[in-house]
C-alpha cells in the first residue's frame, strides 16, 4: 500500500466529504473481514439478522474493532479536520448481503446524536468491495453547510439505519457524488453531509464499518450522560464517560452498559427531533 495520506481540508469544508483514502492493504482488510465474520459466527447469526444492536459500538466489545477505531491512518485524517484530541463517539457495521434490497435514504448523521456543535465526522472503512453496484455511499456536495434538516423516522423502506430515517426534503440522485471504495479504503464525511446508499446488486456482501469521531470539546445536549472512547490526545473537558478498551475477545458486560446509555440517549433524541426540539 504505502501511499501518503493527504486530506484536502478546504475541499472537505466545501463539499462535506472526501476520499477514497487508503487505511490498509486489501490483504489486511481481508483479515479484518475474517475477524468480523468470526464475530458473526460467535453470535450465531449475521448482523443483518437477529438482534440489530450487535452492529453498534463493537469497538468496546472486541479488540479487533478497537484497533480499527484507533487505526493511525484513519486518525491522521480525522486529526487534520478536528484537531489532536479525538473521541470515538460510536461505531456501526454497515453490511448489505449480496443481492438484497438493504439501503439508506437521504439523511444526515447528526439528526439523533445530540452533539453540539456539529464538529463530528465519520470514517467509513470498507472491508469488502463497496462499488456502485454494491451500493456505495453517495453524497450531496455542500449540504454540510446548510444546517440540520428535519427528518422523518420509520419512513425509509429496507433501511439499515437505526430508525429508518430520511430527510423531509428530497434530493435528486444526479445531485449526488458516489464514492466507491476498495477493500482497505475509507471515506470521511461531515455529520451534516446529506448522503444515501442503494441496494447491493453485486455477488458479494458489502461490509463496512462507520466510525464516528468528535473533538473532546464537543458536548452532548441530552439528559443522559453518554460514553465515548478517547482514541488520540487527551480529554481536558470531561463531557463524556470514557469507555475502556476491551482486553478479552468479547467483553459483554461493559459493552452492554455502554450500549444501554447510548440507546437511551438515541431514543431521547429521536423523540426530541419529532417534537421539533432539534435546531
Amino acid at each position: 500500500m504505502g501511499r501518503a495520506l493527504s486530506v484536502d481540508v478546504e475541499a472537505f469544508e466545501r463539499d462535506g466529504f472526501g476520499g477514497p483514502f487508503y487505511a490498509m492493504s486489501a490483504e489486511e482488510a481481508q483479515e479484518y473481514r475474517r475477524k468480523f465474520e468470526a464475530y458473526e459466527a460467535e453470535l450465531g447469526h449475521r448482523v443483518t439478522e437477529g438482534d440489530p444492536q450487535t452492529r453498534y459500538k463493537t469497538h468496546v466489545l472486541m479488540p479487533f474493532a478497537a484497533d480499527l477505531a484507533r487505526h493511525p491512518r484513519i486518525l491522521d485524517a480525522v486529526e487534520a479536520l478536528l484537531g489532536p484530541d479525538i473521541l470515538c463517539w460510536t461505531s456501526t457495521w454497515f453490511v448489505k448481503d449480496a443481492k438484497t434490497e438493504a439501503q439508506t435514504i437521504w439523511h444526515q448523521d447528526a439528526t439523533y446524536f445530540g452533539l453540539r456543535p456539529h464538529r463530528h465526522v465519520t470514517a467509513w472503512l470498507a472491508l469488502s468491495e463497496a462499488s456502485e453496484e454494491a451500493g456505495c455511499m453517495r453524497f450531496v456536495p455542500g449540504t454540510n453547510r446548510g444546517g440540520l434538516l428535519r427528518h422523518i423516522a420509520n419512513a425509509a423502506p429496507n433501511s439499515i439505519n437505526n430508525v429508518g430515517q430520511r430527510t423531509e426534503a428530497d434530493f435528486e440522485p444526479e445531485d449526488a457524488v458516489p464514492v466507491p471504495l476498495k477493500p482497505g479504503q475509507f471515506s470521511i464525511h461531515h455529520t451534516l453531509a446529506v448522503h444515501a446508499s442503494g441496494p447491493n446488486e453485486a455477488d458479494d456482501r458489502r461490509i463496512g464499518i462507520g466510525i464516528s469521531y468528535i473533538p473532546a470539546s464537543v458536548r452532548h445536549i441530552g439528559t443522559v450522560r453518554v460514553p465515548a472512547t478517547l482514541v488520540r490526545g487527551e480529554d481536558r473537558y470531561g463531557h463524556f464517560e470514557l469507555e475502556q478498551r476491551p482486553e478479552g475477545a468479547l467483553e459483554w458486560d461493559s459493552y452492554r452498559r455502554y450500549r444501554a446509555a447510548y440507546s437511551e440517549s438515541y431514543a431521547e433524541q429521536v423523540e426530541w427531533h419529532a417534537e421539533g426540539r432539534w435546531e
